[in-house]
């Protein structure tokens, strides 16, 4: 499968460019950036071509892998689906619940395969162990905390991200806990009653309360302030069958991004939509919106 890669930051670089790379069944056709220059530098560091219009390298590909701001990747996103390419995109697919629901319905219009880049759930083994407990009845209660120093010191590039600057935590890494959190529990209709409860903490930091359809309850703590000797990723399940702790993550993002390559592989060949498409995605950016709506009413 051939891929345009769109974006030049860190996270091209560190992830998506390097999983497409080491894929047996992948090719980086080429690199679009909003700076020339960087685009240029990304495609001779990956052996490809800079392209300057991103619908000429939508035409030369069969997929695009998204590393931009979600609200940069939505309607290139639309653009790349109206254009046949099937779509490995990064998360949030928006921070807008009407851009990403136009995305969904450009994916079902154009009928492309697409896949989120959760990270967690594309690595093997947190993929196993949320199989494991899906599998099991009687789950109850959840909680997922997800605690960096991104913008408290820490050295990351993305602490330089305006995007995240603006959005924070609630929007950057929310999206990790609930793609987490709902496999096992069961969806979040946001537009319930009560179904989404939210609260700040000291500087980004967002707590959000959740109820599931399927009458289970979970917190998510998300912050990007707090200092390097308290950061720590920890998902944990309580219910029948007794407390699970997911397993901590310590390979870093390529394995994850090349899992996420094959299952648009096989969400391509097979025309079975993958549970982590854009579909989720949306379901996704519609819980977090709805907890942001929240917090600006309480201003």
């Amino acid at each position: 499968m051939r891929f345009g890669l769109l974006g030049t930051g860190p996270w091209a670089e560190r992830a998506h460019g390097p999983g497409l790379q080491a894929h047996p069944r992948a090719e980086i056709a080429g690199v679009w950036g909003r700076r020339p220059e960087a685009a240029q530098a990304l495609a001779d560091r990956f052996s490809t071509r800079a392209y300057d219009d991103v619908d000429a390298l939508f035409a030369d590909c069969d997929a695009v892998a998204v590393a931009l701001p979600p609200d940069v990747q939505a309607p290139l996103a639309e653009r790349a689906a109206a254009a046949g390419c099937h779509l490995l995109l990064d998360k949030p697919v928006a921070t807008d619940v009407a851009a990403a629901r136009r995305v969904v319905d450009a994916v079902e219009r154009a009928g492309v395969a697409s896949v989120v880049f959760f990270t967690l759930r594309f690595r093997a083994e947190t993929a196993g162990w949320l199989a494991e407990r899906a599998g099991e009845e009687g789950w109850l209660l959840g909680r997922a905390d997800w605690l960096s120093p991104v913008f408290a010191g820490a050295d990351t590039p993305f602490a330089a991200s305006p995007w995240r600057g603006e959005k924070g935590a609630l929007w950057d890494v929310g999206p990790h806990a609930l793609s987490m959190l709902l496999p096992v529990l069961g969806d979040v209709d946001p537009a319930a009653p009560g179904a989404v409860t939210s609260a700040r903490g000291p500087g980004d930091t967002v707590h959000l309360a959740l109820r599931h359809d399927s009458g289970a309850s979970s917190t998510c703590t998300l912050s990007h302030t707090v200092p390097p000797q308290a950061s720590g990723v920890t998902v944990q399940l309580h219910g029948t069958p007794g407390v699970q702790t997911a397993p901590e993550r310590d390979d870093g993002p390529v394995p994850a991004f090349v899992n996420a390559v094959d299952a648009l592989l096989e969400a391509a060949g097979s025309g079975r939509p993958d549970p982590r498409d854009v579909r989720l995605g949306l379901r996704v950016s519609e819980i977090l919106a709805a907890a942001e709506e929240q917090l600006s009413a309480r201003g």
